[in-house]
């Protein structure tokens, strides 16, 4: 009859010790390839991706945790965005690195409250960021949002025309510095549907099902 193996605490010191030293280089082996390819990648890596360079037993949530704790106080930090994990410079350092920054375009006033609509309300269609901003939306401003992908097109409204709906992306949270859309400031400045727009015949729900909540399609 064969025995079982036995437990670790039975095991002779020289042995656990072995063991021991075997599971930490293999620890920091994982941690050296998640920092090494989160490092290579520009924009942020989405940790399903990152979940498939480690064995399916490997717990990445722990590993990023610890790997997070270890750049908390450096000039580079590890920082989660949505559901992807991206190498980034600390923010209080961002005075001393303005002269070595990239200088883009600034956004026209039009631009920035159509992405802050956008951001607090979708997914929302063209149609429903027309009503709360009060003026037409042209198709420029979100051509430009769409340039600096901040914006993706989401799921069709379910009424007549199937108007295609607008969310933020993983860029836009990586830009402003947003573990996730949770992090927005207060939506007291952001511009109220007027009150003669809501009446009892439930043009106040202008915001309608969507086609398929869980699809995106593009225009």
């Amino acid at each position: 009859m064969s025995s079982s193996p036995p437990s670790l605490a039975e095991m002779p010191i020289a042995e656990q010790t072995h063991l021991h030293e075997d599971a930490t280089f293999l620890r920091n082996e994982q941690l050296r390839c998640l920092e090494a390819y989160i490092f290579a990648n520009p924009e942020p890596v989405p940790i399903s991706r990152l979940q498939e360079l480690l064995p399916s037993s490997s717990d990445v949530e722990s590993l990023l945790e610890e790997l997070r704790g270890f750049y908390c106080n450096r000039g580079i930090q590890l920082v989660k965005r949505g559901n992807a994990w991206a190498f980034r410079t600390d923010p209080a350092l961002g005075e001393s690195l303005i002269p070595h920054r990239k200088q883009k375009r600034r956004l026209s006033r039009q631009a920035l409250e159509t992405l802050a609509i956008i951001a607090y309300k979708q997914p929302i269609t063209r149609p429903e960021i027309e009503v709360l901003r009060g003026v037409s939306v042209s198709r420029g401003i979100l051509s430009t949002l769409l340039e600096h992908r901040w914006i993706m097109p989401g799921a069709r409204r379910k009424i007549p025309g199937r108007p295609l709906t607008w969310k933020t992306t993983t860029a836009f949270l990586d830009h402003f510095g947003l573990a996730s859309l949770d992090s927005l400031p207060g939506a007291s400045d952001l511009p109220q549907e007027k009150e003669e727009q809501s009446s009892d015949d439930g043009s106040e729900n202008r915001f309608l099902a969507l086609e398929n909540p869980n699809s995106s399609e593009q225009s």
